[in-house]
């Protein structure tokens, strides 16, 4: 097709904002751009707060659980599906949310995922057993993944001014990569000065404010008439998605040879290869496949991939280290993880939300992922002695600053140029593209990182009396070749943004 889109609902391409489309990449269903909405500033206020919580969300449990485990008799081997029942739902369901909110309206679809995913929090924060609290989380997981895809796909639709659209994508993309350190934060402070359960009831607050403002502020088409949900797509895409998240988290404790690990990954993939045929011929595709083939696209859904893999060890292991290795309180632990925050947020919103209008988009990923990777190798050279300045610092701020510059343009353009009806499902994608990796590289990494320790303590073992001291060498270099890992799954990306993500006119 070779239709124009209106000049500023696609990234443009450097040097000049006005330069039109590829030929082959998708069209906005309108033929003329809208005017601006007046309230979009307070709009986004809205979104980052609904973004804020769903990222936050995902770590700020993590310091609660062992007190959560206590206070509710949880077993060891029970207490993961606090963790696990919220990704299953949420990678899992992704999809399918996406593609309601398409058909149903994003505005809509966005007060729903906002008000369930508040009571299921409350649910959650008031369990009386374990069960209870797995099924709130279940229902978390749920809500967010129909919350995820329709707040990033009103973003995508509300700014369309190719300067605007790089400012709010830089906080957009500043909340997604800084919200789990700062769930780290919330989480340690809750734990220690309040009650575990205020790491759920902290959502209730969150989402009632971002409701308030929703019917305000928020603009959105009232759904697709005619539209029709894919239900077998959208059973074998959400068995597929579940398989695999499933058997991720289950890789960890049972290992990579587990028959039911095997069955698990296998049935995934078998499921979403007969996805991606059913899509190619259904009337009414949960997800059209003219989304992920386009080039620049499936490059800038490859980086972030790529990048979440390779950076999701940074607050894994790094906690461990600070609390484990260093002897630091919760509390400390939390607030070690501001400098990454910090760093985020002054890449996406001062350095690439000002640079992407008239910079090529690979630049800036790439030249964030080569930092982030620097940062890496400087964590893996952390000893049992290392002190947090100056060994840990530096190393922060390169991983928080090249996250921001990576995050932030693959946000804006994997969503550009996508046709209106399509924006839901779209963003869905670039969500279970992050949830994926984010799974994948917790297992990778957690695994290469044990297998290193256990040979370095088999070799090193010096006799009771120093077998502390060898334990924390031992994890300390598994965390190192874990990071080396990480560097060189962090410089792939580097390299894929650099050869797929090229609009027209990017310099060569």
């Amino acid at each position: 097709m070779n239709k124009k889109r209106p000049g500023g609902t696609s990234l443009p391409p450097a040097p000049s904002p006005a330069t039109g489309p590829p030929p082959d990449r998708e069209v906005p269903a309108a033929a003329e751009a809208p005017a601006p909405d007046p309230k979009r500033w307070w709009a986004l206020a809205v979104i980052a707060l609904a973004q804020l919580m769903v990222i936050l969300d995902g770590t700020v449990v993590n310091i609660a659980l062992p007190s959560a485990q206590h206070a509710l008799s949880m077993s060891d081997a029970d207490r993961q599906w606090v963790i696990t029942a919220y990704t299953l739902a949420f990678g899992g369901l992704l999809l399918l949310g996406g593609r309601i909110a398409d058909l149903v309206g994003r505005k809509r679809t966005f007060v729903i995922g906002l008000a369930g995913f508040a009571a299921a929090s409350a649910l959650g924060g008031a369990a009386s057993g374990p069960g209870m609290l797995f099924a709130a989380r279940a229902l978390q997981g749920a809500f967010a993944a129909v919350l995820a895809p329709s707040a990033l796909s009103l973003l995508a639709t509300t700014f369309t001014d190719p300067k605007e659209r790089a400012r709010a994508f830089g906080v957009y993309g500043a909340l997604a990569g800084g919200g789990s350190a700062v769930g780290l934060i919330v989480g340690g402070l809750l734990t220690e000065y309040v009650n575990w359960r205020w790491s759920l009831y902290v959502n209730v607050p969150i989402a009632l404010a971002a409701l308030l403002g929703a019917p305000a502020f928020l603009r959105d088409r009232s759904g697709r008439r005619g539209g029709h949900l894919d239900v077998p797509g959208a059973l074998l895409g959400c068995g597929g998605l579940v398989a695999l998240v499933y058997g991720f988290s289950e890789a960890e404790p049972r290992g990579w040879s587990s028959p039911t690990v095997l069955t698990l990954l296998v049935a995934g993939v078998l499921l979403l290869a007969a996805f991606v045929g059913w899509q190619s011929r259904a009337a009414s595709p949960l997800l059209p496949l003219r989304i992920v083939k386009d080039r620049v696209r499936a490059g800038s859904l490859a980086t972030m991939g790529l990048a979440t893999i390779g950076m999701f060890g940074v607050f894994l292991f790094l906690t461990y280290y600070l609390q484990v290795v260093l002897g630091y309180p919760p509390v400390r632990t939390g607030l070690a993880f501001v400098p990454i925050s910090a760093g985020i947020v002054i890449g996406a919103t001062q350095i690439a939300a000002r640079l992407l209008p008239r910079t090529a988009p690979r630049l800036l990923m790439s030249s964030g992922m080569v930092l982030a990777a620097v940062g890496m190798v400087l964590l893996s050279r952390l000893t049992v002695h290392a002190q947090y300045f100056p060994h840990v610092l530096p190393a922060l701020l390169l991983l928080g600053v090249g996250m921001g510059l990576t995050f932030m343009p693959v946000y804006a353009t994997a969503t550009a140029g996508v046709p209106a009806q399509d924006t839901g499902v779209a963003s869905a994608v670039l969500n279970t593209v992050q949830q994926m990796g984010a799974s994948l590289g917790t297992v990778l990494l957690n695994t290469i990182a044990t297998s290193a320790t256990g040979r370095y303590v088999h070799a090193h073992q010096r006799g009771p009396a120093h077998g502390g001291a060898t334990l924390d060498e031992g994890m300390v270099h598994g965390f190192s070749v874990a990071y080396w890992c990480s560097a060189g799954v962090l410089l792939l990306a580097a390299l894929v943004a650099g050869l797929t993500v090229r609009l027209p006119k990017d310099p060569s």
